[in-house]
């Protein structure tokens, strides 16, 4: 089963008046607000500069499909001279009491111009120390937590990441289970002594205060072509009746790192170690002009899903470029992943 493509993507394009949202729009984190029946979307941004510094925009829909931006300014940007002073990127986010939690990528420099080998050469505002940290060196990425109740305001809580492990694609889970805060991950690398696999893939840890995360463990590993070069967490997980319903990106070996499709896994609901379904082939591949032309061409990378009304809304960046989405009934999917997935 695919997912359905909206007719009308990109639902979200560059904006030519904003320079720091001029070149790109990508990888958005949304929820719905039931108080307000409110889309709202966070989403990654950055202008055709040299630097490439990662902002984060805010937009809001009524129907999921057409969003307005609510500023010409970033609600997030990357701090002065933080350990996220080079970007913040690739939110997502869920909500626990009256507050929502924002995990993000970040680096300590500006990434550049990543897409061009050429202006990766020239990056001259990386000065690590040569004794530093390792991440430092590398400008690599940590993950970081921030908290916000109006997607206006926002505390920064540090990073939730081992510094040497370069672990994104961080995602909570919305609740507690078994009284302790659960989250996905995806590594690349592996500090000395710590447990590794093969090639980077979906982790999953717990916590008593989200800031401190203890025994990882690989919780599942690419499996079929489109996956097999690696794997990753892309949106947070929804609970269903059936389960815990996540969505995740692989890639394929054979295309060196570009081509990212999603597929779906069901996880039991007291147990998110066990995977009661998992998809064989692709629900979301690039196919659209707009997913197979941009930055980098041929990718599909979910960040954002909600359910609304019966319908799982999915939020994806399509080539490192735009903002897309795509739908499925709940209920049909569910019985895809029972009747034609399950493990």
């Amino acid at each position: 089963m695919k997912l359905k493509k909206y007719d009308g993507n990109p639902i979200l394009s560059s904006n030519p008046a904003n320079e720091w949202e001029n070149y790109c729009v990508l990888n958005p984190a949304v929820i719905y607000d039931e108080a307000k029946r409110e889309f709202v979307m966070l989403y990654r941004a950055a202008g055709d500069t040299e630097m490439h510094h990662i902002h984060l925009g805010l937009a809001t829909s009524k129907d999921g499909f057409h969003f307005e931006r609510q500023s010409d300014k970033p609600v997030f940007s990357p701090s002065v001279d933080g350990p996220d002073a080079g970007c913040v990127e690739d939110p997502r986010v869920v909500k626990f009491g009256d507050w929502y939690y924002m995990t993000y990528a970040a680096r300590p420099y500006a990434p550049g111009r990543y897409w061009s080998a050429e202006a990766m050469k020239k990056r001259t505002w990386l000065n690590p120390p040569a004794d530093g940290p390792a991440f430092l060196k590398g400008n690599d990425t940590l993950t970081h937590l921030a908290i916000t109740q109006d997607f206006r305001t926002f505390k920064r809580l540090g990073r939730i990441t081992d510094s040497r492990d370069d672990d994104r694609d961080v995602i909570l889970f919305p609740e507690k289970i078994n009284g302790k805060f659960v989250r996905l991950s995806r590594p690349t690398r592996y500090r000395e002594g710590a447990p590794s696999c093969p090639k980077p893939s979906t982790w999953i840890a717990y916590s008593e205060d989200l800031m401190e995360w203890s025994n990882p463990k690989v919780l599942m590993q690419g499996e079929t072509d489109w996956e097999s070069l690696k794997i990753g967490g892309s949106c947070p997980p929804l609970r269903t009746e059936k389960g815990w319903l996540h969505i995740y990106h692989g890639v394929a070996e054979k295309e060196k790192g570009r081509g990212y499709r999603a597929g779906a896994v069901l996880l039991d609901l007291d147990n998110p170690e066990k995977i009661l379904a998992r998809t064989k082939d692709p629900i979301l591949e690039p196919e659209a002009e707009c997913e197979i032309r941009g930055i980098y061409s041929g990718c599909v990378f979910p960040t954002g899903n909600v359910i609304v009304d019966g319908m799982l809304y999915v939020y994806y960046g399509a080539a490192d470029k735009y903002v897309c989405v795509a739908t499925v009934e709940l209920d049909a999917f569910l019985e895809y992943l029972m009747n034609e997935c399950r493990l």
